[in-house]
This record gives structure tokens, C-alpha cells and sequence, in this order.
């Protein structure tokens, strides 16, 4: 196994220069999309490392789906974290009010860069920090909303269910503990979860779009 310039032992570069990265997707021409969280923007990432932006995404792009007509699905944090710049790494850093915009789920066409929102709250609540999100095959996706952590509190949040048309949104799982990362098992029968701060990953049993079963007090499934 060959030492790279990266200095770990089997590890190669792909792209550089990229403000936080999530949310990549594999393309058929070898190249991945991104989210750059705290660039505000989807960037593609060709074969050969170079960079193309796609399109300007104010906020805090987190999580992003290809839908199959080429048009983009965004988990927009609205700018949840403050960027911590240590020169060679940028990490999240403690949630700023003034510079938080929403959090909401965008529309954007890659071919034009336009973006439309699709949803901005549930129910009467505000979306806080959409995160990640996982495509359903069926005209809809999941959605984790990471919500908003201050010094001595955090929010309780949701896993959410939505169509891509913007048609219709509706909470799935609550509460959540600050959840991030989603996917689907190959059949589609069951969802997966992760809770960051209690370090589980849960699996739901999918009754039909949009629903699961229950978790009893005993459940043992994460």
C-alpha cells in the first residue's frame, strides 16, 4: 500500500479547495457533486480534481439529492454553524442568529443554477436545520432536521417525509436527537437514522410512503 501526498497510506486527493463538502453524489460521467456548506454553493468535482460550480446556494447547503431529471434537492441549514477557519480545515463553529436564515429544503436546476424553495416549516413549525436527505424512488424523499444547538440548550427535532413537487410535507419521527445522516435499505422497506449526540443509528420498519411503525418502550432495533 503506497503513501500519497496526503501522507496516510492509501488515501488519495479528488478535490481540493472545498469549503466543508456534504451531501456528495456520484455522477455517470465519474465526476460528484457537493454541497459546500460554508461556501453556499453545489460544486462538481471532475475526474481529474479540477472544480466546476454549479450554482450559488445562499445559506448553509448540507445535504443534496439528484433527482432523475437532473434537477437538485438541497437540505438548507440557513446557515446553522459559524464557520471556524484554521487554514488547512474548516470546521462548524457555534450557531450565530444574526447570521441564520432558515432553514429550509430548495429546488435547484443545474442547468441554470435557479432555485425554487419547496418548504420552509411542518405543521407550523419552522424547518431549523435541515440536513441530509435520502430519495425514495416513489416522487418523494426523507429528511433529518439536525436542528440548532446553543450554548446550554438544543433543539428537538424531526424526521420528515416530502414530495419533490413541494405538494406536501409531513413529520415522520419525533423526537429526534439532532439527527444526521439518512438512506434507505436496498428494497426500500425499512429507514435508517442517525442520532449524533447518542451515537445510535435506528431502523424503521416503512408501512407506505411517508409512515413507519412505531418504536415501543422495549424496542431494541437501533
Amino acid at each position: 500500500m503506497s503513501t500519497t501526498s496526503t501522507g496516510v497510506a492509501g488515501v488519495n486527493i479528488f478535490g481540493k479547495g472545498l469549503k466543508f463538502p456534504e451531501g456528495p453524489v456520484a455522477c455517470d460521467d465519474g465526476s460528484v457533486l457537493v454541497v459546500e456548506m460554508f461556501g453556499e454553493r453545489i460544486t462538481r468535482i471532475m475526474p481529474d480534481g479540477s472544480t466546476k460550480v454549479v450554482a450559488e446556494v445562499p445559506g448553509g447547503p448540507n445535504g443534496l439529492a439528484e433527482c432523475a431529471d437532473g434537477s437538485l434537492i438541497v437540505c438548507n441549514n440557513g446557515g446553522s454553524f459559524t464557520p471556524i477557519d484554521l487554514g488547512t480545515l474548516i470546521l462548524p463553529g457555534p450557531f450565530d442568529p444574526a447570521r441564520h436564515t432558515g432553514g429550509r429544503i430548495e429546488r435547484v436546476d443545474a442547468k441554470t443554477g435557479k432555485i425554487t424553495r419547496l418548504y420552509d416549516s411542518c405543521d407550523g413549525h419552522p424547518l431549523r436545520g435541515p440536513n441530509d436527505l435520502v430519495l425514495d424512488g416513489k416522487g418523494g424523499f426523507y429528511f433529518t432536521d439536525h436542528g440548532i444547538r446553543h450554548e446550554r440548550s438544543g433543539d428537538r427535532t424531526s424526521i420528515y417525509y416530502a414530495k419533490l413537487d413541494g405538494s406536501m410535507i409531513k413529520e415522520v419521527v419525533f423526537p429526534v436527537e439532532a439527527p444526521n445522516g439518512i438512506g434507505l435499505s436496498p428494497d426500500g422497506t425499512k429507514l435508517y437514522y442517525a442520532e449524533t449526540h447518542t451515537a445510535r443509528v435506528w431502523v424503521r420498519e416503512i408501512v407506505q410512503p411517508g409512515e413507519v411503525k412505531p418504536v415501543t418502550p422495549f424496542d431494541t432495533h437501533h
